[in-house]
């Protein structure tokens, strides 16, 4: 039987072992790499070339929801599940947008972590039982929402979705423009675009807007709210 390969990205290292501890019993899955922020993910997923990449909805520097985008714009990318502690259509909805294939909460059963896993292996897609059983048939709902999602969703580039997760983490301008490699001059254009754009005025609106769309966990950034 030929072993299945996966990435597994989470910025909970407890998380990420317990995972691979459980794909391990299973005896039919390969992780063949972890990763703890999207960035990182995003790097092995080119590098290692897994058959399945399983992220987190919220990681830190970039998030599962911009790190699944990026790899699947990339030639012959792997399935992309995404594993997240929220359940809500909105969530679900962005993800069916990019082409993710699989959505899977946090509190399922390792059975249907390696169910998932495998089925999204085949080429199918994979909803949490609760989430399947809300939205009807996967397939369907897919392209239905995709659709959905585009006509209603604000377009901001990569780089501001970048910028505006940073600030939302409670990264200053400086510190930003560091991270990124830009000028504060650049952040600070971004960073305006984006306030434009969602009708924003300052950075705990941001950061609420941030928690909303599930880009960061609310306990990343409480006290700014």
């Amino acid at each position: 039987m030929k072993r299945i390969t996966v990435l597994l990205a989470d910025d909970h290292t407890v998380v990420r072992e317990g995972l691979k501890a459980l794909l391990e019993i299973e005896g039919d899955f390969d992780v063949v790499g972890e990763a703890s922020d999207g960035r990182r993910a995003v790097e092995l997923a080119l590098e290692l070339r897994p058959a399945v990449a399983v992220l987190d909805l919220a990681m830190p520097l970039l998030n599962g929801l911009e790190a699944a985008r990026r790899i699947l714009q990339q030639p012959d990318p792997p399935k992309v599940m995404i594993l997240s502690a929220h359940s809500d259509d909105a969530y679900v909805e962005q993800v069916a947008s990019l082409g993710v294939v699989g959505y899977l909460v946090k509190q399922s059963s390792a059975h249907h972590l390696a169910r998932a896993i495998r089925e999204v292996n085949k080429g199918k897609t994979y909803y949490s039982p609760a989430i399947a059983g809300r939205i009807g048939d996967s397939r369907a709902t897919t392209a239905k929402v995709a659709g959905r999602s585009r006509r209603t969703s604000v377009h901001l580039t990569s780089r501001e979705r970048e910028v505006l997760q940073l600030v939302a983490e409670g990264l200053a301008n400086k510190e930003v423009a560091r991270d990124l490699d830009i000028s504060i001059k650049t952040v600070e254009k971004h960073r305006q675009s984006v306030m434009r754009k969602l009708d924003l005025h300052d950075a705990a609106g941001l950061t609420r807007y941030a928690i909303s769309a599930g880009i960061i966990e609310s306990s990343v950034q409480c006290t700014i709210l």
